[in-house]
């Protein structure tokens, strides 16, 4: 079972597929099970190497809580243990915040950025209305599955629940794989409220996509406006059929987001070659 160590924290990770490094970044909560159906798009293209956030599934256990930037280095250490001086990152949610950390203090790690669901933080941040805000201060008291469960009006799309309710039970089965406890929800849902990178985003310096769901109320997407206006040169991608979990919502997304990384890791090479 592989393990990176970050200090005291152990990290578990999986690694699928052959070709140019893509690191996933999960969201609040979510484990390498949580991707089930973004590794099969990925993987025809990419080496693609997931792990388990702190927290979560098979990594540590901490009783203190942490930051999005100490997140962001448990990445380095994963990259280090999987043998990858240079990755392609796709995070989403709280995935998207440790992203951006990660391009910030790590630029040399980082070869281009899909961000989805994701906010600059700070003041900057538009905040859910008082709907998901009451769930998501109560889903710590929940049991894993009823959590998941009361997620659902919050977290997919009105075309989804209605139209393709199989979606929705195949994802929930998925993230029950490795269920959550209280404590990461406080945990986690501490690091992203006091996620701030807006000051900083101007530093980031490689290809960056930017995606939302139009009908996401957890992360309303005016904060995917933000990001495309302080990353430079960031495209925007916008699904108005999809909510906070667009990849369930939208499969399309994903196509959208491996093709995008493909150019990027074409890109790089392409310019290697010329460089040698």
């Amino acid at each position: 079972m592989p393990l990176a160590r970050n200090g005291t924290v152990k990290l578990y990770w999986e690694s699928f597929g052959q070709g140019p490094a893509v690191l996933l970044l999960g969201g609040e909560g979510m484990t390498v099970d949580g991707w089930w159906a973004t590794i099969p798009v990925l993987t025809p293209s990419f080496r693609v190497i997931a792990f388990d956030n702190r927290d979560t599934g098979r990594s540590s256990r901490l009783p203190w809580p942490y930051s999005v930037a100490q997140m962001a280095e448990d990445a380095v250490a994963v990259l280090d243990d999987a043998g990858e001086q240079r990755a392609l990152v796709y995070g989403m949610s709280l995935g998207s915040l440790m992203a951006q950390e990660l391009a910030v203090r790590h630029p040399d790690r980082v070869e281009a950025l899909a961000l989805g669901a994701s906010s600059a933080g700070g003041f900057a941040t538009w905040l859910p209305s008082s709907l998901p805000r009451s769930y998501l201060a109560r889903a710590g008291a929940m049991g894993p599955e009823e959590a998941e469960w009361a997620a659902v009006p919050y977290t997919y799309s009105e075309r989804t629940r209605q139209a393709h309710p199989k979606r929705i039970v195949a994802n929930i089965n998925h993230r029950l794989r490795s269920p959550v406890g209280a404590l990461a929800y406080l945990h986690h849902g501490a690091a992203a409220a006091t996620h701030d990178a807006y000051e900083r985003l101007n530093r980031v310096a490689v290809p960056t996509l930017i995606v939302h769901g139009e009908q996401d109320i957890m992360v309303p997407p005016a904060n995917a406006l933000v990001l495309a206006e302080r990353i430079p040169g960031a495209q925007l991608q916008l699904w108005p059929d999809a909510a906070h979990l667009y990849m369930i919502d939208e499969p399309r997304a994903d196509r959208e987001i491996a093709r995008f990384l493909l150019e990027q890791s074409g890109a790089s090479t392409t310019a290697g070659r010329t460089a040698a």
